[in-house]
Parts: structure tokens; C-alpha cells; sequence
């Protein structure tokens, strides 16, 4: 018997099963089978993650540094900072109520037998001695022992081996693998983390890390601005206050607002909104997204690595042909494979589609039935007046005589089809429910595993967005070849049987070379992704098995079934709740929306923080007051970048990703900078020979401010569309009006004739500047930049690991 703390282990009593105390007293001694998996953040987590960022500790600091001289109009960027503070925290909670509601709907359920009653409990809620009930199609959750009944159990999601074992009473059961016929009690004898499956892969149950480049580049953005905003800031108020002797009051209203211009306030924000929002619309395509960025990693995928079963096909047979033999009709195998489907209990694929091709009222009374079994391959009944009939494998039914008809069948078998034979005997069956003698066979059924029927849409999908395919089953080669093919699969008619590749350098040739492969091990999956992912491929994998799981946790992104077992679903980044395969172009697309729309929105806040920091150094050396104030970069931000950044990163977007996230931001962003800087250093340098007073400068800066802004939103609004012109013109005429009615609230006068002389060829000089540096940076970034930034994000996801 197994050791029980403080008792001895019995075995369940099967008419009562586990009474309410029992259950409860293992509860509380630690011997349920609780969920481990990877929890969502708490709604109090969410919110004080977007309250307490670095950059906004630092924004409330500056507020309480304007707030202390007395210039209240100048906190008016705080309303900015806390209503992405509002709209972050609420975007993240919704998607964490999404994903929490999903991940409910997806637990799975199991029938145990408590208090003399069957009762359906969530997997977590089971405990040590439960005696679980198991049919046909169920995950065994839990290591368990068969204590009555008999079922065939599928264990490839353990060990990768797809033939039913057959188990009886006493025989183990092991957790991840399913029952594919019969039906039995079973006594739970391991839970929790001792459970075989769990042992397997306790160091998979980790979260994986993010492979965003766009993470990585935020992080590196945040690094070198939160390293030089504060000298730069604290170096130009003491340059100011100390050297040039302003007041206290401007001092420190020109210092918070070279700072406040420093800050991209909105872009880590804008990105966090941007994947939740992308949650909770894949969500209304039954999709579980277990990692925010995971959505950008598939967007940029080249290779994507498939299982034949739950992607390609349904998982169910169909019958494809029928063949009968000599003078038998098609209508006489008919009505004896539904009186057959009609007395058998069997419930496997092969059974289910010969019922669903036959099924239908027959008259047929049956005398005696032998069910299927994997040790004779084949099942059978005795019908009053017909004799016996039997179907299932030629060369189990025929013996020696099944080799004259290997040729018939062979161009079946060679494209990955099965083929049963049905035979007839006047004669009943022998002892111990042996074959009956004079067995004469009547045809073959040609069976064949189920194309699902969105399969082709959705391989010719990824085959014109230039995403590789590659096939990877543990059945046969030739077998997956076919089904792929009948798929529409480019290049499956070159087939490779992984069992002749012994070495990484075999399997390295291999995986560039072939485009469907069989008898692949589970380690071997791993090895073919570490393959193609040194061969620079960006690699997703979809997988169900505890067999999968090394592989999905080294792919850069990992999509489970919901129907596959527990491990593969903790360690995947997406789960597809319908098991659906075709649910992955819309992922595909809802990335591409996200990083395109992002890559637009981040160019247009770090235009501002680019000149902003320039701006900064540059003021150390020059004898000249900062020329914005806080509440003016307000006004210049939210029009040229808070509200269409937001409009702009929701849009619909399917372009594909080209090129790395920060080199399009920086190529986009840089000249529209380099034309404000060199613009306010013009101003600011030629003040006295212009004949500019300080608040004519100041004005004449906001212009050009506002003329570098709206001169990149109008590049990132082409191709323009109704939404887009829209926008532009609203945002244009927002800051027309504002300039307006409220000149006295932003620190601004009103334009004389010698200022709008300044001002048009200075416009003019910017316009002419930031086209013929657009074209420099694109060159730029073609030769140099790229190389680099690959190299850097190489090395940032090699540091990961």
C-alpha cells in the first residue's frame, strides 16, 4: 500500500467513493492537485505598476517643484501623466479580467465519484484516493491506477508514441495521457507536483521571456533618458538661476521644462495599451494570450514549426472509399457495417468514422459482440441469420492470406491511408472470443485522418505572407507527406523520416532542406528549432504534449491547443481555446497592427524627446534662457502627439513588419528633431540681430515646434484615409484655435508683421531641411543602423538566456 501522512493508504471504496471529510482533511493536509500554473497580475498590482513608473515619481517631483514657485498654469502636464495613469490601469485591468475569464473557461473538468454521487470538479480540486471516472476523449489529469474497467490510453503527449496501450485493472495511468476507448474507474495515487507529468517538466513551468524587440528597445530608450535626465536638468537650473541669474521661479520653470520635454510620457504607456487592447480582440477569436508581447514576436515569424494533428487535421478519421471484393456490392457492406457500428460499444477514431459514414436504423439483432482491442486489432459481431461479421486489420483477420491483396492496397497505404478489412464467416466466433473459421473477405475501407477544412486557407495564408511551414509529426513520414499534400502544403511531397538524422549537423541540413517530417522525437523538436533559429530564422511552434513542451519554451513564440495537455499550455505564449489553427492568421494580423501602428506612434514621442534632450546639453553652453515653458510643451505634445498617437496606434494595420522597431522610429523621428533644434538654436542665437524680445522668441519656438510636429504626423498619416485627414485636419485646427483663445494661457502673444517675416522662411527652411535629411537617414539606416541594432538585439536575447 502507499504511505499516507498520519494513515495508512487504503484503497477507495467504488460505490461511495471519497466521503466530504476525507476530501476535505486532504485539502487541508496538502494533497490536492491545486493549480500551480502562472497566475495574472492583481488589480492592485495593475494599478500601482502604472502609478509608481519611474518616470512619473519623477513627474510628480517636478509638479511639486513648479507647484512650490507658485506657477499653477504649469501643471497642466500633470492632467497628461494622470490620465495615462487612468487609461493604462483601466486597459490593464480589462485584459486581466479577459485573460482570467478565458483561462476559467479553458480549465479543464474531470468526473470523480464522492459521497456515493459522480460529480464534475475542476482539475485543481482533485485529491489523493479521488476515484476518478474516465471515457473515451479524456485527459487523465492526475497519476492514477485503474481499479475497474478497461481502456486503451493515448500516451504521445508523454512519450511521443501514438499506438493505444491497453490498460486493465491495477495498470498505472499516467497524467497527460488520453483515453481513446473504453471507459473505467480509476484511484488517483500522485498529485500536484508529484504527478509524472509535472516531474517531467517542473523546470518548463516558468513564464518565458518576453522576445520583444520592441521591449528591448523601450528598455533601452528608458535607460539612456532616466541616465541623463536629471544632471540635465539639475546642470541647467543652476546654469540658469546661478550663472544667468533669472529668478527662482523661472529657473525652475525653464529646468522642469526641459525635463518634462525629456520624458516620453505616453510611449511606454501607449505600448502597454496597445497589446492589452490586442488581447481582448484576439480574445472574440478564442484566443488566451499568456504574454503581452508574444503577439509582436508572431508578426515577425519566417518559420512556422506545425503538428499534423489539431493544425492540418481534425484529430478524427473519415472514410475516404469503399472496395468491395468479388460480388459483393457497396449496399452489402453497407448494411453490415451499420448493423456492425449499431452493436459494437466501441468509441475510437477509426470506429467513429466508419459510424458516421454508416450510420443508420438496421434490423440486424446481435448475438454476440467482441469489442476492439489493441492486442487483436479488431472487433466484431455474430448477428441472428447473418452470421458474423468483423472488421480491422487485413493481416490480423486474413493471416498468410492477406498478402495477395498487399498490391491492391498498397497505393493507399503509400499516401498515408488505412485501409480495414470487413469479412463475413456463416460460423460464430471460437473460444475465448477468437476468430470464427472460414473467414472470407468481403472489401477494404480506405480511411484517412480529416483535413480540417479552413487547413488550406490558412496555409496558403502564411505561404503568401513568405512564412515558411514545416511539418513535424512523430507518425509516419509518408503519412504526414500525403496528408499535407492533400492540404495544399508547398514542397510536402519532399518528405524526410527524422529517425535517419543522427547528428545536429544532419538535422541543421535538414531543416532547410525539408518542409514535412515524421518519426521526430521529442528531443529532436527541440534540436530543430535551435536549428532554424541559428540559421537567424524567427520560429513559432504549435504543440499539445507534455512531449512538445523543451520545444515550445526555446521557440521565440509558442502556441498551444487548448486541448493538449497542461504543461504545454503553462509554457505557451498563446493558447488557442477552439483548438483552431485557423484562429493564427487573425494573430498574425492583430501583431502587424500593433508593431506597424506603434512604430508610427513611438516616432512621433520621440521627436519630442530628442530635441528636448539636444536642446537640453546644448542650453549648458549657451548664455540664453530656455525658451519653452512646461505648459507650452504641453500644448505642442497633446495636439502633434498624445491624441494621435492613441488614434493612430488603434487602427487597422496588416502591412507586414519590415526592418527593426528603432531604426523605423529613429530614421522617422531624427529630422523633424534636428530641424526644431537647429531651428530654436537660429532663434535663440540671432535674437539681437533679428530684433526678438524674449516672448517673441518664445512664440516663434512654439511655432516651430509645431511646424516640425505636424510636419512628421502628416508623413505618418500617408497613405492619407477619412480616419487619417480626419485627424490631421482636427489636430490643425485644435491648435489654430488654441493659439486663438488661449494665447495668454500657453505664454504666447500675438504674431506682429516682423515676427511672421521671421517666421515663413524659417518654416520654409524646415520643410527643405527635414526632406533632404529623410532621405540621408533612410540611406543611413540601410547601410549602418540596422546592422548594428541586430547585432545589439542579438546579443540582448542571447543575455536572456
Amino acid at each position: 500500500m502507499h504511505t499516507f501522512p498520519g494513515e495508512k493508504r487504503l484503497l477507495t471504496d467504488l460505490k461511495t467513493g471519497l466521503t466530504a471529510e476525507q476530501v476535505s482533511a486532504r485539502i487541508q493536509q496538502g494533497l490536492s492537485n491545486a493549480d500551480e500554473g502562472i497566475r495574472t497580475k492583481s488589480e492592485k498590482q495593475i494599478i500601482l505598476e502604472n502609478t509608481f513608473t519611474f518616470f512619473n515619481i519623477l513627474n510628480f517631483i517636478l509638479a511639486g517643484l513648479v507647484l512650490l514657485v507658485g506657477s499653477f498654469k504649469n501643471l497642466l502636464f500633470m492632467g497628461v501623466i494622470l490620465s495615462n495613469t487612468v487609461i493604462g490601469s483601466f486597459q490593464g485591468i480589462r485584459a486581466k479580467r479577459t485573460i482570467d475569464k478565458l483561462s476559467l473557461i479553458s480549465a479543464p473538468k474531470v468526473t470523480v465519484l464522492r459521497d456515493s454521487t459522480l460529480k464534475t470538479v475542476c482539475v485543481s480540486d482533485i485529491v489523493l484516493d479521488d476515484v476518478m471516472h474516465l471515457s473515451n476523449g479524456q485527459q487523465i489529469c492526475a497519476d492514477a491506477f485503474v481499479r475497474e474497467g478497461e481502456v486503451e490510453v493515448n500516451e504521445s503527449l508523454i512519450t511521443g508514441e501514438s499506438d493505444p496501450v491497453l490498460k486493465r485493472a491495477g495498470d498505472a495511468l499516467l497524467s497527460g495521457s488520453f483515453v481513446v476507448s473504453g471507459a473505467c474507474l480509476a484511484q488517483v495515487e500522485h498529485v500536484g507536483r508529484d504527478n509524472y507529468a509535472n516531474r517531467i517538466t517542473n523546470d518548463a513551468k516558468t513564464i518565458k521571456r518576453a522576445h520583444s524587440e520592441i521591449l528591448f528597445s523601450l528598455n533601452a530608450i528608458v535607460k539612456a533618458i532616466g541616465f541623463a535626465l536629471i544632471p540635465i536638468g539639475i546642470l541647467l537650473f543652476s546654469k540658469q538661476y546661478f550663472i544667468l541669474h533669472d529668478t527662482l521661479p523661472d529657473a525652475v520653470v525653464s529646468a522642469v521644462a526641459a525635463m518634462i520635454g525629456m520624458i516620453p510620457e505616453g510611449l511606454v504607456l501607449l505600448t502597454s495599451v496597445v497589446f492589452a487592447v490586442s488581447v481582448i480582440r484576439l480574445s472574440r477569436y478564442k484566443t488566451l494570450v499568456q504574454d503581452l508581447y508574444c503577439t509582436e514576436s508572431l508578426a515577425r515569424v519566417d518559420v512556422l514549426c506545425l503538428d499534423k494533428t489539431g493544425t492540418i487535421t481534425e484529430g478524427v478519421m473519415q472514410v475516404d472509399d469503399v472496395l468491395p471484393l468479388g460480388k459483393i456490392t457497396e449496399q452489402d457492406m453497407a448494411d453490415a457495417l451499420a448493423a456492425l457500428t449499431a452493436a459494437l460499444p466501441d468509441n475510437n477514431p477509426t470506429y467513429n468514422a466508419v459510424k458516421a459514414r454508416f450510420a443508420g436504423d438496421t434490423v440486424w439483432n446481435p448475438a454476440e459482440i467482441v469489442p476492439f482491442s489493441s492486442a487483436r486489432k479488431w472487433s466484431g459481431a455474430q448477428f441472428a441469420g447473418h452470421g458474423t461479421y468483423v472488421m480491422g486489420a487485413g493481416e490480423f483477420i486474413l493471416g498468410d492470406r492477406f498478402s495477395a491483396f498487399q498490391e491492391q492496397i498498397r497505393q493507399y497505404t503509400d499516401q498515408g491511408q488505412r485501409v480495414l478489412l470487413l469479412a463475413h464467416s456463416d460460423a460464430p466466433f471460437g473460444p475465448d472470443k477468437n476468430l470464427p473459421e472460414n473467414l472470407q473477405p468481403m472489401g477494404f475501407l480506405v480511411i484517412s485522418d480529416k483535413i480540417r477544412a479552413e487547413a488550406p486557407q490558412t496555409l496558403r495564408y502564411f505561404a503568401e505572407q513568405g512564412v515558411t511551414l514545416k511539418v513535424i509529426s512523430g507518425d509516419n513520414a509518408a503519412t504526414v507527406s500525403s496528408i499535407a499534400q492533400r492540404a495544399g502544403l508547398s514542397g510536402a511531397e519532399h518528405c524526410c523520416d527524422a529517425s535517419t538524422l543522427h547528428t545536429d549537423a544532419e538535422i541543421e541540413d535538414a531543416v532547410e532542406k525539408y518542409s514535412v517530417f515524421g518519426r521526430v522525437t521529442p528531443q529532436q523538436k527541440l534540436q530543430f528549432v535551435r536549428a532554424l533559429k541559428k540559421h537567424g530564422h524567427t520560429v513559432a511552434m504549435t504543440g499539445d504534449g507534455v512531449n512538445d513542451v523543451l520545444a515550445l519554451k526555446e521557440a521565440d513564440c509558442s502556441i498551444a491547443m487548448a486541448s493538449g495537455s497542461d504543461a504545454a499550455r503553462t509554457v505557451s505564449n498563446l493558447v488557442l481555446l477552439d483548438s483552431n489553427f485557423a484562429s493564427m492568421p487573425q494573430v498574425v494580423k492583430e501583431g502587424r497592427r500593433s508593431i506597424n501602428n506603434l512604430q508610427r506612434s513611438a516616432s512621433l514621442f520621440l521627436q519630442k524627446t530628442i530635441f528636448s534632450a539636444m536642446l537640453g546639453v546644448l542650453f549648458l553652453f549657451i548664455a540664453a534662457s530656455y525658451p519653452f515653458e512646461p505648459i507650452q510643451l504641453t500644448f505642442v505634445s497633446t495636439i502633434t502627439i498624445g491624441i494621435p498617437s492613441f488614434i493612430l496606434a488603434l487602427e487597422p494595420n496588416t502591412d507586414r513588419v519590415r526592418g527593426i522597431f528603432l531604426t523605423n522610429v529613429l530614421k522617422k523621428s531624427f529630422p523633424s528633431a534636428l530641424a526644431m533644434v537647429l531651428s530654436v538654436l537660429f532663434l535663440t542665437l540671432f535674437r539681437e540681430p533679428l530684433q526678438l524680445s524674449g516672448e517673441e522668441v518664445s512664440t516663434l519656438c512654439v511655432f516651430a515646434a509645431f511646424t516640425a510636429g505636424f510636419v512628421l504626423l502628416f508623413k505618418l498619416c500617408l497613405p492619407f484615409n477619412p480616419l487619417r485627414a480626419a485627424l490631421f485636419g482636427t489636430m490643425l485646427g485644435a491648435a489654430v484655435l488654441g493659439y486663438t483663445f488661449f494665447r495668454p494661457l500657453f505664454s504666447l502673444i500675438l504674431l506682429t508683421p516682423h515676427m511672421v517675416r521671421v517666421l515663413l522662411p524659417l518654416v520654409a527652411a524646415m520643410l527643405l531641411f527635414i526632406l533632404l535629411t529623410n532621405r540621408f537617414m533612410e540611406r543611413l539606416a540601410e547601410k549602418y543602423a540596422d546592422r548594428f541594432l541586430s547585432r545589439y538585439l542579438a546579443k540582448k536575447r542571447q543575455n536572456l538566456k
